[in-house]
């Protein structure tokens, strides 16, 4: 399954069939979909779409493709050209846009791309809407103006220079006082956007930057998903250079990683948790993170006497209920950052300028700081299931199963022990149930992934 329609958007390799594949007319056809449906919802003379993208290798077909669609709708476009997620959606209110569309496929490998889309706040759609975009693209109900009537473009690539000074003016931010410690920092920006937006960042905060795979060309070096094992290159450049720490990014920039300064990885369930203890040390609060998220974050907030959600997976879901709770910061256990102080969505910008910020006011390298928070141990994991089993029936005994503990049902089965606890949540787009734990030790959460493993092929009799 190569092309993944779904309501947060379109994504596939590029290449292949229609239909089938991410190919130039899927990327017309969504493309369409997306401005009718906004031509539908907003009843204006002329509306304005901010678009930018990654630097993958397909970038360039498929943001003209996009562009010249929406034109081709009576819609102007606000060309931003190579930019980050996070940008784009800085942009869009800051255009008085109607919308935005950021090409990329976040941490996928090259082959792929897709195209994300923002309501006029510069926040990914809701379920619903997401739906309705999907309905026009099936139905093919596109209405394309006259030639009197077409969009114009205009080309604004001075937003990732916006993007800094935002973040730089946030009243939590101390450029001074970073500048002042003389950190060095190692970046892996892996060949993407990120290559010049974060170490561009970093200059201006007085950091001294050792660039790592920092040149946009969209030939990803590694697999571009921010874990342990893609990481050797940086966790070695590191030591070597007696940097502070390192930073990488995935190819949109809405994901955040740190490297200790020992060459270990920080671990990308604490980028948040980091992020949040200085955050609510200066403004206490309450926070929010998605049900597959560390523990540690809840107990950092209840640590300076905040109260701490978890949303159903899904940064949309995240966003949904940060505005419920009025939570001051809240994100994924993915290393996305969500600052609502700036905007509602991950921004790896916005995490780096708080984490130097913190480090800044520490005595103590990235390492300690990583020692000095709860610690627990994450297992994930997978079962394949036949299409013929009844997946959610599996889920419901399970769930009864354990109707005496803390439970939770509102995305799959979230099951909370004294020390430890389980996620169990069906795919969208394949028969799989994934099994998330976390306990004090990784054996613990190994032995509870296994224990769950074996209990749900029990239930579904395989």
């Amino acid at each position: 399954m190569t092309l993944i329609k779904s309501i947060s958007g379109i994504r596939g390799t590029i290449g292949g069939k229609v239909g089938d594949n991410l190919t130039p007319v899927d990327a017309v056809k969504f493309a369409s979909a997306y401005g009718t449906f906004l031509k539908q919802q907003i009843q204006k003379d002329k509306l304005k779409v901010v678009i930018g993208r990654d630097a993958r290798i397909s970038g360039p077909m498929i943001h003209n493709l996009v562009v010249n669609t929406l034109i081709g709708l009576g819609i102007d476009v606000v060309d931003l050209g190579l930019s980050t997620t996070p940008t784009v959606e800085v942009a869009v209110p800051l255009e008085q846009a109607d919308g935005g569309i950021i090409l990329t496929a976040s941490h996928n490998p090259k082959q792929w791309n897709a195209l994300k889309l923002l309501n006029a706040k510069g926040e990914f759609l809701s379920g619903a809407d997401g739906a309705k975009i999907l309905e026009i693209a099936e139905a093919e109900a596109f209405d394309f103006s006259e030639v009197d009537d077409l969009g114009e473009i205009t080309v604004n690539d001075a937003y990732m220079d916006i993007h800094i000074d935002e973040v730089l003016e946030l009243p939590l931010v101390d450029a001074d006082a970073v500048a002042q410690r003389k950190f060095k920092v190692v970046v892996d920006g892996v060949n993407s956007s990120g290559g010049i937006i974060i170490p561009k960042l970093l200059e201006q905060m007085g950091v001294e930057v050792v660039k790592l795979y920092c040149t946009p060309d969209g030939h990803f070096p590694h697999n571009p998903e921010p874990l342990k094992e893609h990481l050797g290159d940086i966790c070695k450049l590191v030591v070597e250079e007696q940097a502070d720490f390192g930073i990488v990014v995935d190819p949109d920039v809405d994901r955040l990683a740190f490297i200790s300064n020992d060459g270990e990885m920080f671990g990308e369930e604490y980028t948040l948790v980091a992020v949040a203890d200085y955050v609510l040390s200066k403004t206490p609060g309450n926070t929010v993170s998605n049900m597959s998220s560390s523990r540690a974050l809840r107990d950092i907030t209840e640590k300076h006497k905040g109260s701490y959600e978890a949303s159903a997976v899904g940064e949309v879901n995240v966003v949904e209920k940060m505005k419920a709770t009025n939570a001051i910061i809240g994100g994924e256990g993915n290393g996305g950052i969500i600052y609502p102080e700036l905007h509602y969505g991950r921004d790896s910008l916005v995490g780096v300028a708080l984490f130097l910020t913190h480090l800044a006011g520490m005595d103590c390298t990235v390492a300690e700081l990583r020692a000095s928070y709860p610690q627990y141990f994450m297992s994930k994991n997978k079962i394949e299931l036949t299409p013929q089993i009844d997946v959610d029936g599996v889920m419901a005994t399970i769930a009864k199963q354990y109707a005496a503990e803390n439970i939770s049902t509102i995305d799959g089965v979230k099951i909370d022990f004294p020390t430890e606890w389980v996620h169990l949540r069906k795919s969208n787009t394949e028969p799989i149930i994934r099994i998330y734990t976390e306990a004090p030790t990784q054996a613990e959460a190994d032995a509870l992934a296994v224990r769950f493993v074996n209990e749900l092929k029990t239930v579904a009799g395989i």
